[in-house]
């Protein structure tokens, strides 16, 4: 029975009319033909790869740009023109593509990059120098320029620049081959934490990419929905209320795409023929909570604690707390869980982190002869993010405490 009904369910579901050509369009994972508003950067970039078409090896580059600015799509986009080029010039060029936030450790990126030279590298086991010969052979094996784009390189690092510095002389160990970097980041001081002789060699050329303005993000919404959705599938204000949302978030156009698609989500979930501006702030919030849910999951338990007392404070009627009630109820929490306690100092740090995320707001305030202070704002919905921290079985514990104030914590 149950099989039936959701068969019917299935099959009443397809009959629903799709306000949708193609949806795969609005994802961050497709390359458009058209780039509006990037035609200097993608002119940057081909001026430095040119040199691949004439067999030479490119500087290593490294792009910089705020999310959802267009790096990856740029870089994507100039790879496969450079490709096609190269094919018919018949001058080999190969583009590889790594995520380093998927592919975030030395050995595996050089498992990945060997294996798209089809060499059989375990995923573990093997000494990383071997893994690196590897593909060193692989890559010598032809005449051939290849390009190897780091996306998110700023993750990659984290765990030890070895790889980049092995990469960046792995000219002048080959007789064939020639090798150039492109890396991106979001993050403009990362390169701060290189060995200086990887740093000059990684970024040779920088581009840097500006965040778009809310005319730029309706430009490109435009030209995607033509795409993706099916004539007279948008209400007039649903793409200028889409680019304003975006243009607040440092002019995020990737931000922009997933409230188009969200709210075309949710406008065929009630079967309307049509995406309305309510559709749009119903896809904000729902982005907006699913942002910071995977945010607050991902926390250390620490983090946790300190955002878990921000927001019992709030239950209390405390609107704007301070640091030291902050700490005051961390410590009582750290006590009923058993848990180390923190100093004030880092606990503050840990604050501090929390603000950068977005996830609450911490505003240095002077109290006087008291000195300063940070007044604490939350910034996330109180029950949703409540519940998050409470999957911690650590917190779970903790899900009926009731913090003891003190007068003196209103000072």
């Amino acid at each position: 029975m149950a099989n039936e009904s959701l068969d019917g369910l299935f099959q009443e579901l397809l009959e629903t009319e799709s306000l949708f050509k193609n949806k795969e369009v609005l994802r961050p994972s497709y390359t458009p033909e058209t780039l509006p508003h990037r035609s200097d950067q993608i002119n940057s970039l081909a001026t430095i790869l040119v040199s691949a078409l004439r067999g030479d090896t490119p500087s290593n580059i490294l792009i910089y740009g705020k999310t959802g600015t267009g790096k990856t799509a740029v870089a994507r986009y100039v790879g496969i023109e450079l490709e096609k080029k190269s094919e018919t010039l018949h001058v080999p060029c190969v583009v590889l593509y790594i995520n380093c936030e998927v592919i975030d450790t030395q050995y595996r990126l050089l498992a990945n990059l060997a294996k798209q030279f089809g060499e059989d590298v375990p995923m573990t086991g093997w000494p990383t120098d071997q893994v690196f010969h590897k593909f060193k052979e692989a890559v010598d094996s032809s005449r051939q320029v290849v390009i190897i784009v780091l996306d998110e390189i700023d993750k990659l690092i984290k765990k030890g620049d070895d790889v980049l510095y092995n990469l960046s002389r792995i000219n002048t160990e080959l007789e064939n081959a020639k090798v150039s970097m492109l890396g991106i980041s979001n993050d403009l001081k990362f390169t701060e934490f290189l060995d200086p002789r990887v740093k000059s060699s990684l970024g040779e050329e920088e581009i840097i990419f500006p965040p778009y303005d809310a005319e730029q993000i309706s430009d490109i919404l435009k030209y995607r929905a033509g795409i993706a959705y099916k004539d007279d599938s948008l209400a007039e204000m649903v793409i200028p209320l889409c680019a304003a949302f975006a243009a607040q978030e440092h002019g995020d156009a990737r931000r922009a795409l997933d409230l188009l698609r969200v709210a075309g989500e949710i406008a065929e979930r009630e079967k309307k023929n049509q995406v309305q501006e309510s559709h749009v702030r119903q896809a904000q919030e729902k982005i907006e909570v699913d942002r910071i849910v995977e945010v607050v999951r991902t926390l250390p338990t620490q983090s946790k604690l300190a955002l878990y007392s921000v927001m019992l404070l709030r239950n209390h009627g405390h609107r704007n707390v301070t640091t030291g009630e902050v700490y005051n109820v961390y410590r009582q929490l750290c006590r009923s869980a058993e848990m180390d306690i923190l100093t004030q100092r880092r606990v503050t740090d840990l604050i501090s982190e929390l603000d950068m995320l977005g996830i609450l707001n911490a505003i240095v305030v002077s109290k006087g002869r008291y000195g300063r202070t940070k007044e604490i704002v939350l910034s996330v919905p109180l029950d949703s993010t409540k519940n998050v921290l409470l999957e911690d079985y650590r917190l779970n514990l903790l899900a009926d405490f009731k913090p003891v104030i003190t007068a003196q914590m209103h000072l």
